[in-house]
């Protein structure tokens, strides 16, 4: 049978293009890889990324290099990697509030993160407890709640900055609930949860690593998790419906890798295995449980589904505490 040369040259072409995709994802990387970070040096995320950049390194035989750049909500880190080639070469690391509240909380910059980054692998995700001063009187968010019932916008709490999963999670429990609160942010974790500690600020939500230096000194209690599941690391603090809150109210970040839109599918799928692989490394699972982050092994379609349906959320909230970083 002949074929026409046009449909020959056509399939000739496809065949090429094909074995050429795989080629490169097979090997990749050939030569040392970036991940950028927004979080600084020493915080959980950071710590993570540099065992995860241990792993990957064994596994490549090629450096990995982390690059802290914090500030800037989040932007000095992403405009570095945007101009990034988008080979792979150079990825980034970001949680879930990046990827899918900060297009709300920065109109006027027209952001649209992944419109400008594909999710290619997935990290961990950490669960976020109430913690109350120990000597707080609220043994319970049925306490929390009724106190805030009865004082409008007369209970504060603190989050580690406008627009964070403490600050989005307060104000998705004011509307679940119907109660009015005062929101103070703070620049510096650790001065936050001193001041938890001292009842200066009545309660917030921490997760574990950010605030296990004040619970250990006995300075705080978690009174809820803002979870369906009681967590293993903390058995004895109730779920959020457990505790007298509304038992839909889940407050959680995950963190993912990303790369600037353009690298191949075969790259970003070798990405993808790899990180997983380490993932389930024991050594890296061990350290997860003392921060109490859930590994996660998601598919760039699943990371990217779960920020657009904590999109809507995040986007309703904002319009609703009319809250704007502009």
């Amino acid at each position: 049978m002949n074929f026409p040369r046009a449909l020959l040259t056509t399939a000739v072409l496809a065949l090429t293009a094909a074995s050429g995709a795989w080629a490169q994802g097979s090997d990749y990387p050939s030569k040392p890889v970036t991940l950028i970070t927004p979080f600084a040096a020493g915080s959980g995320p950071d710590a993570v990324l540099r065992l995860v950049s241990d792993k990957l390194s064994r596994l490549w035989n090629q450096r990995v290099v982390v690059d802290n750049r914090p500030g800037g909500g989040g932007f000095i880190a992403i405009d570095q990697a945007r101009r990034a080639a988008p080979d792979g070469y150079t990825l980034l690391q970001l949680d879930s509030e990046h990827i899918a509240a900060l297009p709300h909380l920065y109109k006027s910059r027209n952001f649209v993160t992944l419109q400008h980054f594909d999710p290619v692998a997935s990290l961990f995700r950490t669960p976020f407890f109430v913690a109350v001063g120990s000597e707080s009187k609220w043994k319970t968010m049925g306490d929390l709640i009724a106190a805030a019932k009865a004082n409008p916008e007369g209970v504060v709490y603190g989050s580690w900055g406008v627009g964070s999963p403490g600050h989005l999670g307060a104000q998705q429990l004011e509307a679940l609930t119907g109660i009015r609160m005062r929101h103070a942010p703070y620049r510096e974790v650790s001065q936050l949860y001193s001041n938890v500690g001292t009842g200066e600020v009545p309660w917030a939500f921490a997760s574990i690593p950010s605030s296990q230096g004040i619970y250990k000194a006995g300075k705080l209690r978690y009174i809820a998790v803002a979870a369906p599941k009681r967590i293993p690391q903390m058995p004895d603090v109730p779920t959020m419906a457990e505790a007298g809150g509304p038992a839909s109210l889940e407050v959680n970040s995950f963190v993912s890798l990303l790369a600037p839109k353009g690298v191949s599918a075969a790259v970003k799928a070798k990405i993808n295995a790899d990180v997983a692989k380490v993932i389930a490394d024991p050594d890296i699972r061990a350290r997860f449980d003392t921060f109490a982050f859930e590994p996660l092994a998601w598919s760039p379609e699943e990371i990217e589904r779960t920020a657009e349906a904590k999109s809507k959320v995040y986007g309703e909230l904002v319009r609703r505490g009319n809250i704007s970083l502009d």
